[in-house]
């Protein structure tokens, strides 16, 4: 459980659709704010944003350091001991933000869950082992966690949803390796993600933006 209720943007118009944005390792829910205004308006008017905090908690990698984190990063190597608990955990948490939207009126079919780096793996985590059928999945320079068990996991609910998914090509934190191993399970389980590689480091660049924007329109049908 977070230590505080996330941020959350009300459109102009009533909402018909909502996001849940996750941030990173370290930052907060208003990390991507201020990325959700440069969308296309035809977005924005009349989909709700959702940013929650991830739990305070010590990071083992930082020597023990309390942050904001989804979950515990144990090692640094690629092949890394996962945190399952703490990834199960944080999954929770966003399906229970996603009953809240649900029992506010907006459709399963009209919710995208997203995130940046640990958060997107978390996005990650519970979109394709959700229930219900949801609009899209969004990974922002991240990985699939806990990969053994998602033949096994996976929901047939959200086997065709949209999987926009991308990562920078200087990425010293996440490598484009990570991201790479990721897109080739996907396809190997019959998954179609939209993949996409940016001239950036661990960050969001403005073609990336415009690449997420389009999406959100069309998986959103705005």
């Amino acid at each position: 459980m977070t230590d505080q209720p996330p941020i959350i943007v009300e459109p102009p118009q009533a909402a018909r659709a909502c996001v849940i944005w996750l941030h990173g390792l370290g930052a907060d829910d208003s990390d991507f704010e201020p990325v959700a205004s440069q969308l296309a308006g035809s977005i924005t008017s009349d989909t709700r944003f959702v940013f929650p905090n991830a739990p305070m908690q010590a990071v083992t990698i930082n020597g023990g350091a309390v942050m904001r984190a989804w979950y515990d990063i144990l090692e640094l190597d690629l092949e890394r001991k996962v945190d399952r608990d703490g990834v199960l955990a944080s999954a929770r948490i966003i399906e229970d933000l996603i009953a809240q939207q649900q029992a506010l009126g907006i459709p399963y079919a009209k919710m995208v869950v997203a995130g940046f780096s640990q958060g997107g793996a978390v996005a990650l985590h519970l979109g394709l082992r959700f229930g219900q059928r949801l609009a899209g999945i969004m990974g922002l320079s991240t990985y699939i966690t806990i990969r053994e068990d998602l033949s096994l996991e996976s929901c047939a609910a959200n086997a065709t949803t949209p999987i926009f998914l991308a990562h920078g090509s200087q990425d010293p934190m996440v490598p484009l390796a990570a991201s790479e191993q990721s897109r080739q399970l996907l396809r190997s389980l019959g998954y179609r993600p939209s993949c996409h590689t940016y001239p950036m480091a661990h960050a969001v660049c403005a073609e990336e933006i415009r690449d997420i924007s389009c999406w959100l329109e069309d998986v959103l049908d705005c």
